[in-house]
């Protein structure tokens, strides 16, 4: 192969990962929208959808751990769940083993809201993957998680447990 075919190739490969760059920003600003539209009534943001989410996966999780999945300041995620606590969203329960550490639950609210949301993006994401097709859609998976960073990675395996 001379070099004028190893560029073009190479300008190919930037231009499709431009493509695909482009196409993750559009994409997520299409999963986005839905739930951005209910939280938006709430008064709420999409750190509020994320903690919501992964208190619904994992009940019980503590602060600790979520904010290791969410990778976000302590500051940051304290404002979040008090905001999320004082509305009657989430319960906050001082661990039983470990005074020091509170464990997160979703009271009936929390859950009402979440479940709106989840439905929001699950009903997008179904359309998304019935039109892509079940090889498309494992590739999907496998891309991004070939993208996650090692610790991420890690969580996300544990969720699926």
């Amino acid at each position: 192969m001379d070099g004028h075919s190893g560029e073009k190739l190479l300008f190919l490969t930037d231009d499709q990962l431009r493509k695909g760059i482009e196409a993750m920003f559009f994409a997520y600003r299409g999963f986005t929208s839905d739930p951005d539209r209910i939280l938006d009534k709430h008064g709420y943001g999409r750190a509020h959808h994320r903690a919501l989410h992964f208190i619904n996966r994992s009940p019980g999780t503590t602060v600790n751990n979520l904010l290791a999945i969410l990778g976000v300041t302590k500051q940051s995620l304290n404002r979040v769940l008090r905001t999320l606590v004082e509305d009657g969203l989430v319960d906050s329960r001082v661990g039983t083993r470990d005074k020091r550490e509170r464990h997160l639950f979703l009271t009936a609210k929390g859950s009402g809201l979440e479940r709106k949301l989840a439905d929001a993006q699950q009903a997008r994401m179904r359309a998304a993957f019935r039109a892509a097709g079940p090889e498309a859609v494992a590739g999907f998976r496998k891309v991004l998680e070939a993208m996650m960073e090692p610790e991420i990675l890690h969580h996300f395996q544990r969720l699926k447990e």
